[in-house]
């Protein structure tokens, strides 16, 4: 069980790391969370939702991502309230006080998909969420400490350097542990060092002395090209210097901005605030959100919309991915489904209208066609992705059709709407597109080719800078190893 002494240390990528060793090993190996609060969410095979961390550490483990690998998943509203999401279908919206009410309950689902998880591999790496010593929260922690207590798996503690106080991040959260989760902590993993780790030598020595637990390794800080797991990771976005300016508007309920991450590799991508000026941009992005209308009626009030229709005006392409594709029709129509808006005028950019009738989510995977429609769909050739969403689009006869039987397109084929998360996770539309920029600009462009295995370079760093021999002890025959 790897645990946390804080937020955004790296728990989900050295869970992923684990995985993929133990799988390069011949191991059969499940990740699990058993409750994650992300908006950045992945559709498995069978329509189940998932926090895209967990599909991310089942592709390392080289196994399908499934409910069970994180069977509780809360998607906050920005209102004090979020979704439930249980085993991969929308439970209800809850305020965050009710929702702990029912966490003897989810505890109890959360065990069960565990178990089934447990029966069919050789070994299941757990995750916890947030810091593992919220005193505050123990009762209802079934994420950290009430899981830890039911499953009695030895326990890896992730610190992170780069934020200062190691010393007392790891030594407090041992100190906090209730004596009986304590006694399961078997080794401790100081994350994202930057320069020479042998300058960190006595560092470890003092901090195995005042733990009384040894350090496994001191993990460099590096890259990874890897999905960000939660809101926390858009701030640590570094711009990347290209004449090719892109800009996704940040909306306070943005979520899946995943989608944009193989873009802010090879271009400058910049997360800006609605209303913020789009002089300069080469391309304007409106990303996901968990609440269509309550972002729709901010990017008026911010003048955002407006913004976004001068660019358009100007000839810059518009994309919408999801509720960003909600936006840019006539209309959004709430009939009590999101927050009882009534209907909000959208941006006007396609002939389509959205409407929430019902409480119900579309989730599902899709491999579809690109419309042979120049500049940017014509160079896309087929996608495959997932659709997350409230709602359903009409669009008016006539329109043309993004992608095979969804989303939509202007006609001079520069403002483009479509459902499918995970679209530029595939190397043609990211050339599709980086192409025409590109080539607006005057500049070269490479198409996208073989890339490196990120999931083999994040295990080949773990395993130069930790003791592998006692990781995969404890993962595979420590003590208690799998309940």
């Amino acid at each position: 069980m790897i645990l946390g002494t804080a937020s955004h240390v790296g728990k989900s990528t050295v869970v992923a790391a684990v995985c993929r060793l133990l799988s390069d090993r011949g191991c059969s190996v499940a990740p699990f969370k058993s409750q994650n609060m992300s908006l950045n969410s992945y559709v498995t095979r069978d329509g189940a939702e998932i926090g895209i961390a967990q599909a991310m550490q089942a592709f390392a483990a080289r196994v399908e991502p499934r409910a069970e690998m994180n069977p509780i998943l809360l998607k906050p509203k920005g209102d004090r309230s979020s979704q439930i999401v249980v085993m991969g279908r929308p439970y209800r919206d809850v305020a965050i006080a009710d929702y702990y009410l029912e966490t003897d309950r989810l505890l109890d689902r959360a065990l069960e998909a565990y178990a089934r998880l447990a029966a069919e591999h050789d070994c299941v790496v757990v995750e916890g969420a947030g810091g593992a010593a919220e005193v505050n929260l123990y009762s209802r922690d079934i994420a950290n400490i009430r899981l830890a207590e039911r499953l009695g798996l030895p326990i890896v503690l992730i610190a992170d350097i780069e934020r200062g106080g190691v010393f007392a991040q790891v030594c407090g959260t041992i100190a906090l542990l209730p004596v009986h989760v304590r006694r399961l902590v078997r080794g401790v993993i100081v994350n994202k060092f930057r320069g020479d780790p042998e300058l960190f030598r006595d560092g470890v020595a003092i901090l195995e002395h005042l733990s009384g637990v040894p350090v496994l390794g001191v993990l460099p800080f590096a890259e990874l090209e890897l999905p960000s797991e939660d809101s926390l990771s858009i701030e640590d976005k570094r711009r990347r210097d290209h004449p090719v300016r892109i800009a996704v508007i940040r909306f306070p309920r943005i979520s899946n901005f995943t989608d944009f991450e193989a873009l802010e590799r090879r271009v400058s991508v910049d997360y800006i605030r609605p209303g913020a000026p789009l002089d300069g941009y080469d391309c304007v992005i409106l990303p996901g959100t968990k609440n269509t209308m309550a972002d729709l009626a901010d990017l008026h009030a911010s003048g955002g919309a407006d913004e976004v229709r001068r660019a358009r005006a100007s000839g810059i392409p518009v994309i919408g991915i999801c509720g960003g594709y909600q936006m840019l029709g006539r209309s959004v129509e709430d009939c009590g489904v999101e927050e009882g808006f009534g209907t909000l005028h959208g941006l006007g950019l396609l002939e389509v209208e959205t409407r929430f009738s019902v409480y119900e989510k579309t989730t599902r995977r899709s491999e579809r066609a690109a419309a042979p429609v120049d500049p940017i769909l014509s160079g896309m050739g087929t996608v495959s992705g997932y659709e997350i969403h409230m709602g359903e689009t009409r669009r008016d006869e006539g329109v043309l059709a993004a992608f095979g039987e969804d989303g939509a397109a202007s006609e001079d084929g520069l403002v483009i709407g479509t459902y499918l998360h995970g679209l530029f996770q595939n190397p043609t539309a990211v050339d599709g597109l980086l192409s025409f920029l590109c080539e607006r600009r005057g500049i070269p462009y490479s198409p996208i080719g073989d890339e490196e295995d990120p999931y083999a370079r994040l295990a080949h760093l773990v395993s130069e800078s930790v003791d592998l021999d006692a990781l995969l002890a404890l993962a595979l025959d420590g003590d208690g190893s799998q309940g």
